[in-house]
């Protein structure tokens, strides 16, 4: 592998932009699926592929678009559904957010957790607080599922894409 080349650099950046982004979509403040299309992006405009890199881009930048449209669509559907109500989501978001600041690592996801509990505690009482929490924390799963499936999309098509070129 030749550093000096800016295209073998501009691979090799992209590829590390892709696994930072797919390990990302798990961690709640790295923004996974744009560091994902980011590092297509890099490979598109700066690598040594040939037109392969366009089309290796559109399919990207769709499966992005796609996985980004549905992660809100089909949990949020899945929640309206349940009954969880959006303030119960907020709640949860704000406690996640000093849970962030407060207990590092898990702080965000035990103040999310602990925020809709709350918040469903005072809204359905202490014997429907559980298992509305349990809804809302399995629309969050499937929406970071739908994440994942596009970002290893993305990281798919890129491969395919280094092997074409």
């Amino acid at each position: 592998m030749d550093l000096t080349d800016s295209g073998t650099v501009a691979t090799l950046v992209a590829g590390i932009l892709i696994l930072v982004g797919v390990i990302g979509v798990l961690i709640p403040v790295i923004p996974g699926l744009i560091l994902c299309w980011a590092g297509v992006l890099v490979w598109a405009l700066l690598g040594d592929a040939d037109g392969t890199k366009w089309l290796v881009l559109g399919l990207s930048t769709g499966v992005a678009l796609a996985g980004t449209l549905i992660k809100y669509l089909w949990p949020g559907k899945h929640l309206k559904n349940s009954g969880v109500p959006t303030s119960s989501l907020v709640a949860g978001g704000v406690l996640g957010l000093i849970g962030f600041f407060v207990v590092p690592v898990v702080g965000l996801v035990l103040g999310f957790v602990l925020g809709i509990y709350l918040a469903e505690h005072i809204r359905v009482g202490a014997a429907q607080a559980w298992p509305s929490t349990r809804r809302a924390l399995g629309a969050v799963g499937l929406s970071l599922m739908i994440e994942l499936a596009a970002a290893l999309g993305i990281a798919v098509i890129w491969v395919f894409g280094l092997i074409a070129a």
